[in-house]
């Protein structure tokens, strides 16, 4: 049997996606495992939907198995967020791990050559050593042929799984993306880019047609700025650099941002360098709101929350080479690692930040229960 799996955010499915699932079943796969970001996403901000209606869209679109992508590494940048998503889907004995790029496999793997090459880490180490911030200091030393591949929204990502792929013996396949391309203001046949979705569901108007869910309320980070605010306002320096990715003094300026301003757009824009895109921005400040730390994020994903599973595929969980979250509560006290406990902990802060956000009744992560789509 051929095992795929997907690292997603699904936020939200739409038809790209189920066109990805669609062509992975036909091509290769007998099962598809989507290793999905939970309540928060890379770019530093909320899903637009809680996990669980994310994850019966992916079920009910191609997916068999959904797992949950810890919020500790959901929030982190493209190495850490690879890394353990490819982790997961070891865990999950897939065979193969699929994901979109703008460039074939072969020009990928050429990058990943280079990447790893001592001596173009060198010539990066020099450049940033004399002032250079990383991306231009990644161009100079792989050149402008090799930087324009780099770039590339989905490449970013694609080359950290390539890499992570060849750690964990699972072969990485790379498909272009249909139609539209990463983050693209248009729609074309059908297809949409996810922000695209998102903006046309938070400003009311028509969505039916690009994705199969249905989402009536959008939860924005708006609806948490308060609680984020209030933590920005009243957490010291010290527990500060204990976040991921900060550094250069970086929680003195947040810190002074946040008792100047009343919003977050204001505090992003005042910290915002060459240095620190506003997705590593945005990541920072959250990681600092639901307390994720650098010793938490270094951490190898020590579990498998399994958040949706095609009925009568329960076999696909036999054999898994990480403990499994099924159910949650005895599972949870389970976990003998304190690092595990604290890891999912952060899941239960994002769980109710969600609440927050969304509307209707607040969803227990321990009474849930494991989404089934027959």
């Amino acid at each position: 049997m051929s095992r795929a799996a997907v690292i997603c955010e699904f936020n939200p499915f739409h038809n790209g996606h189920k066109f990805l699932l669609e062509k992975i079943k036909a091509e290769y796969a007998d099962e598809i495992v989507c290793i999905m970001s939970g309540n928060f996403v890379q770019r530093g901000d909320i899903a637009i939907t809680d996990k669980y209606t994310r994850a019966k869209a992916a079920l009910q679109n191609g997916a068999d198995i959904v797992v949950e992508l810890p919020t500790v590494y959901a929030m982190a940048g493209a190495q850490t967020f690879a890394e353990n998503g490819v982790r997961i889907a070891a865990a999950m004995n897939c065979d193969r791990l699929y994901f979109g790029a703008e460039n074939s496999i072969n020009d990928l793997n050429e990058v990943v050559e280079l990447l790893e090459n001592e001596r173009i880490n060198e010539k990066i180490h020099a450049a940033m050593k004399s002032g250079e911030y990383y991306p231009k200091a990644l161009s100079m030393a792989v050149g402008a042929h090799y930087a324009e591949i780099i770039n590339q929204p989905n490449n970013i990502l694609a080359l950290e799984y390539i890499k992570a792929c060849k750690k964990h013996g699972i072969a990485p396949t790379a498909i272009p993306r249909k139609n539209v391309n990463h983050d693209e203001d248009i729609i074309r046949d059908g297809i949409a880019s996810a922000s695209r979705i998102r903006e046309l569901i938070k400003n009311g108007e028509p969505y039916q047609l690009l994705t199969p869910m249905e989402i009536p309320h959008a939860c924005t980070i708006k609806s948490i700025e308060p609680a984020i605010l209030y933590r920005l306002k009243t957490i010291s320096a010290e527990e500060f650099r204990e976040i991921p990715d900060v550094s250069e003094g970086l929680e003195y300026r947040i810190i002074e941002a946040a008792k100047q301003y009343n919003s977050l757009t204001e505090i992003y824009n005042a910290v915002k360098t060459k240095r620190y895109t506003m997705a590593r921005i945005r990541r920072i400040i959250l990681s600092a709101f639901l307390n994720i730390t650098a010793e938490l994020q270094s951490t190898p994903v020590p579990y498998l929350r399994i958040l949706g599973i095609k009925s009568g595929w329960e076999e696909l969980l036999r054999g898994s080479k990480l403990p499994l979250i099924v159910k949650v509560k005895a599972d949870y006290e389970h976990l003998n690692q304190i690092s595990a406990k604290e890891i999912f902990n952060v899941d239960l802060r994002a769980a109710e930040a969600m609440n927050i956000a969304k509307e209707g009744d607040p969803i227990n992560e321990f009474t849930q229960g494991v989404i089934k789509v027959s």
